[in-house]
């Protein structure tokens, strides 16, 4: 047994061929020093070193190995960088794209919103990893392919189809009909927003607001209060059409102007180009109605539809926010690469705002030549005061999305010019045809219809008060101009048209909500105060927020009404409210809202209690936001990155200590050591050194001496003689 056991290990051990070549030459040693007494321990040996070596070494493929920081701060390094050299072209995104900790954190963010949760790296399975490394591999070594239908390098956890045996017929029903985008492409198209985005959100313009992180169409609102209140005619284009894609040539141009990386170009082009496979929309057969249809239940992995009052919000959205684009395998990417694309527009315009600026000395507003000076009165920006016939002439400009707002102050000839020019650089560079009807021009008297706010100009007799010469206090009565941004009533109405809340346009009837049919009573409220809610939110910094979410709750509070009356059968809208209060907070089914045993059973928790419906007076409706908004607004994430490299720079804690020397708060020698410090650190150069004399440098060394022994006297005689040459 022993010898038959010596001579199968024998065999195994001299067949070498998958092991290391150093590894098979010491086995091969051990072999041969065997001796047939002890065979056994050196067999013992020879098993164990191979054990050894291979747990040593590090497989470069392990999922593990590769995942040496965090997602999350390897993007925030990319933001970091980007935002401190913004002008830098950039030719290292190959490198972003081999870190595997990008792709494991898009897949967290596509996981979580294939499945409706969160999923952590630690919960990640080994199986996974491999599978998303093998798509990263995929990618880098061009073997991807956008728009794949059956064959995949990692699924969706959802995804439990077996693919292979799958018949013909749902192959082929696959293959030719609309499928949702598979799930390793919206992976690679994280990964590819996670690198882009930084690069380009450091170099956007200031006057874009839409598809961008921290800018809102509130944002825009509050952009408009403060800065377009002394234009008298106003510019408003649609270029939505660009939206809708545009020629790949443009787009892979427009982004070779900041970035200089074949894989990610070449990527990006493929989404572009790979054709998408859709289906013709057949038209839906008229279903038989059933008597009874069971409720559809959810698997435990998916996640839950959208709330009714968030699809209702949704689809109350103005029309400049209604169309996100969507180019070919794009995804989420699209909306980045239209704005990268309306860029050029954006800085088209700033240098017309520069070529159209003309001040005027005896205007009261932007009459310097700089022109982004404070102008009126900080609390109150939206007042003009009145001024002579000579005003300054001057242009500002505001996107959102593929809608503009162009304001001019001066004659029309300069809206007419600046419409001109605009229409023939929108031919030459995106080979869209404008004419004078797609960009209108209208007087502020008129009413300028933007995100379904109303700009106009009322004009205003204001008491000023001021201290004259000798302390005595002079009023005197002013006139001016108010920018007052309201709310439209017509497209409110409008939009709950839409929505099938109400009918009827001069006289709107309040319609039942039938879809809340079968919830009970305490749900449908609370789903209708959050839709109030967003609404009063909305309608934030509108000059008449009081009267138009009044008229939203009229409208929702008499939709809950008939759908209460034709739900419990009481008939009309006024026993409901009889019943239920104005706010419809009492119980309608057992009608006894009113009865002692209800309140006992509330009190005690046995009965559901019901909220009642919000801002049903206007006097619960909160003010109008009038709070100031900060020339060069930026975002408070763009803040945070601009503080946290100008704390980074050396230069800043130079200048900090020499603030605090010059006021006599830092003594000479720790001024002296601090320069020495940054000098060892190559954050300064060496003719800054100059203001150090050789008895100042002796005396720092000497307090110094036993941190820095290294330093020796042919040291200080040599920086002796290098201060004498330079003085």
């Amino acid at each position: 047994m022993h010898r038959g056991f010596k001579l199968f290990s024998h065999r195994v051990l001299t067949r070498t061929s998958n092991l290391r070549p150093r590894t098979s030459t010491i086995l091969r040693t051990e072999l041969g020093n065997w001796d047939r007494r002890n065979n056994g321990f050196g067999l013992f040996r020879a098993f164990m070193y191979t054990f050894t070596q291979n747990r040593r070494v590090q497989d470069p493929n392990d999922p593990a190995t590769l995942m040496k920081e965090d997602g999350v701060s390897v993007s925030s390094q990319m933001w970091i960088e980007n935002f401190r050299e913004p002008e830098k072209t950039v030719t290292n995104l190959s490198d972003y794209l081999r870190r595997f900790e990008l792709w494991v954190l898009a897949y967290q963010k596509v996981a979580a919103d294939e499945t409706g949760a969160y999923v952590p790296r630690s919960s990640i399975t080994r199986a996974t990893l491999e599978d998303l490394l093998a798509l990263r591999n995929a990618v880098l070594d061009n073997r991807f392919k956008w728009g794949a239908r059956l064959e995949f390098f990692i699924k969706s956890p959802r995804d439990k189809t077996d693919y292979e045996s799958l018949s013909k017929r749902k192959i082929r029903a696959i293959m030719t009909t609309t499928q949702p985008a598979p799930f390793q492409d919206r992976i690679v198209q994280e990964v590819l927003f996670l690198i882009l985005e930084p690069v380009y959100e450091a170099r956007f313009s200031q006057k874009s607001f839409a598809f961008r992180p921290g800018r809102t169409a509130h944002t825009v609102i509050r952009v408009i209060r403060r800065s377009f209140a002394g234009y008298l005619w106003y510019i408003k284009g649609d270029l939505s059409t660009v939206l809708d894609g545009m020629k790949v040539g443009l787009v892979i141009s427009a982004l070779m102007r900041d970035i200089r990386d074949k894989k990610v170009i070449d990527l990006i082009k493929a989404a572009l180009t790979t054709p998408v496979i859709t289906s013709k929309v057949e038209e839906p057969k008229k279903k038989k109605r059933r008597k009874y249809q069971k409720k559809r239940v959810l698997a435990e992995d998916e996640p839950k539809p959208d709330p009714y009052w968030l699809v209702s919000f949704f689809g109350f959205a103005p029309e400049e926010a209604e169309k996100v684009p969507s180019w070919g395998h794009c995804g989420i990417l699209s909306p980045l690469l239209a704005n990268v694309c309306l860029d050029e527009l954006d800085r088209w315009m700033e240098g017309k705002i520069k070529e159209f600026y003309r001040p005027s000395k005896s205007d009261v507003i932007w009459n310097s030549p700089e022109g982004e000076v404070e102008q009126g009165n900080t609390s109150w920006p939206e007042f003009v005061p009145t001024s002579g016939p000579d005003k300054t002439r001057k242009i500002d400009y505001i996107r959102y999305g593929g809608h503009i707002l162009i304001g001019v102050r001066g004659p029309r000839a300069d809206a007419a010019t600046l419409r001109k020019q605009l229409i023939e650089f929108c031919d030459q560079k995106y080979m869209l045809k404008l004419d004078n009807e797609d960009l209108p021009i209208e007087h502020i008297t008129k009413g300028i219809m933007f995100l379904d706010h109303v700009l106009c100009r009322r004009v205003v007799y204001p008491t000023l008060r001021y201290t004259a010469t000798g302390g005595k206090i002079i009023s005197e009565k002013g006139v001016g101009t108010l920018l007052s941004v309201t709310a439209s009533l017509k497209q409110s109405i409008k939009q709950f048209r839409k929505l099938g809340f109400l009918k009827g346009d001069r006289d709107p009837d309040p319609q039942p909500c039938f879809r809340m049919f079968h919830a009970t009573q305490a749900h449908t409220n609370a789903q209708m105060n959050k839709l109030l809610s967003t609404m009063v939110e909305w309608y934030r910094y509108a000059d008449n927020r009081k009267k138009i979410v009044n008229f939203c709750s009229y409208i929702i509070r008499g939709s809950l009404a008939k759908l209460y009356a034709a739900k419990y059968k009481l008939r009309s809208r006024a026993k409901v409210y009889k019943i239920g209060s104005r706010n419809l907070s009492r119980p309608l089914k057992e009608k006894k809202g009113q009865s002692p045993e209800y309140h006992n059973l509330l009190r005690m928790g046995l009965v559901e209690s019901i909220d009642g419906l919000q801002y049903t007076r206007m006097s619960l409706v909160p003010e109008t936001d009038y709070s100031p908004f900060p020339v060069g607004w930026r975002p408070d994430h763009e803040k945070a990155l601009l503080e946290y490299i100008w704390l980074d720079d050396p230069r800043t804690l130079e200048e900090q200590r020499r603030c605090l020397g010059e006021h006599g708060l830092i003594s000479p020698q720790d001024y002296i050591s601090m320069l020495v410090w940054n000098y060892k650190r190559n954050a300064i150069p060496m003719d800054q050194l100059s203001i150090i004399t050789p008895r100042d440098n002796r005396l720092l060394c000497s307090s110094n001496e036993d941190s820095n022994d290294e330093r020796n006297s042919a040291e200080l005689d040599n920086e002796e003689s290098i201060h004498a040459a330079q003085m």
